[in-house]
């Protein structure tokens, strides 16, 4: 992942109303969610959602998807974990990290 697209999703996901949007449509799953599904799940005004959705989907982070009539807006996994891959890749200066079964969530450092 490009150190640009990493500072577009981060700038994205660095507004209150949007990172509810995406963690809202990282529990729907792959199902997704219509903006008036998340208006009512946010309490967020249409007129708003729309231009949190847009930035959201200028960065990749989520996408658009029209069935009939409705949009489905969806997480993009895919861009999610190369995010997160991105983040944490020199974790624990190369070492293995501890994992959740052998009792912790963090770095063996």
């Amino acid at each position: 992942m490009e150190e640009t697209t990493v500072v577009r999703s981060l700038m994205a996901l660095a507004q209150a109303v949007r990172l509810r949007v995406f963690r809202t449509l990282v529990v729907a799953g792959p199902e997704g969610m219509t903006p008036g599904a998340l208006t009512e799940a946010l309490g967020v005004p249409a007129t708003s959602l729309s231009f949190h959705l847009k930035e959201l989907a200028n960065a990749g982070l989520i996408s658009q998807e029209r069935q009939g009539r409705h949009l489905i807006y969806r997480a993009s996994f895919d861009q999610m974990n190369a995010l997160l891959a991105y983040l944490t890749e020199n974790c624990c200066q190369g070492q293995a990290c501890l994992t959740e079964a052998e009792g912790e969530n963090s770095c063996a450092c």
